[in-house]
């Protein structure tokens, strides 16, 4: 019994001193800290550090492995070169391309400017992408739209009501007619 109560003593002490220091850290100091008060603790140090910490006890060996080998990281690092996920247009290069081809006919805005914006949902073409064998994330699909010079807001009306009914098919032969006119070296004039 009196070696339970100093064991919750010492998990009280242990979150109260983890507690001070925790907003401070980042993800390996985080876990070289748990390390370190694990392997100071000795045996039963894994998993009452596990207990006032929260991490994984993967998390908290591979602390203690990365103290015993004296592992430095170039500063500013906080994993290893090369470790982390890898970019969705690395693990699947067709990303781009289906979603080019995804959004050719529904691009908005001047063919001469370098902005132009989807009348679709970033929700609708990642559902879309998923469908074809790219799954992303919405938040993803922004990215990549934005990286390639698209604004994720529209162009707002400034009278409300119901635009034509034809306006989609009629921009789709515009942007059709500017494609075939620059494909074959003319100049196209946005008015």
């Amino acid at each position: 019994m009196l070696w339970l109560l100093s064991m919750e003593a010492a998990l009280f002490e242990l979150k109260r001193r983890l507690r001070s220091v925790w907003p401070h850290l980042d993800e390996r100091t985080r876990r070289l800290t748990v390390a370190n008060e694990a392997m100071s603790l000795g045996y039963g140090g894994v998993s009452l550090v596990h207990r006032a910490s929260g991490l994984s006890r993967k998390a908290i060996l591979k602390g203690m492995r990365e103290i015993r080998a004296g592992e430095a990281l170039v500063a500013g690092r906080i994993r290893r070169s090369g470790a982390g996920r890898k970019a969705s247009t690395v693990s699947d290069p067709e990303l781009l391309e289906s979603l080019g081809e995804m959004v050719e006919g529904h691009t908005r805005g001047d063919p001469e400017s370098p902005l132009r914006w989807i009348c679709k949902s970033m929700r609708v073409i990642a559902g879309s992408l998923s469908a074809r064998h790219h799954p992303v994330s919405h938040m993803q699909v922004a990215q990549l739209l934005h990286d390639q010079h698209y604004s994720l807001q529209s162009n707002r009306k400034t009278e409300e009501g119901a635009g034509p009914p034809d306006g989609d098919a009629r921009f789709r032969h515009i942007s059709a007619e500017v494609n075939k006119y620059l494909r074959e070296g003319l100049r196209v004039m946005s008015v």
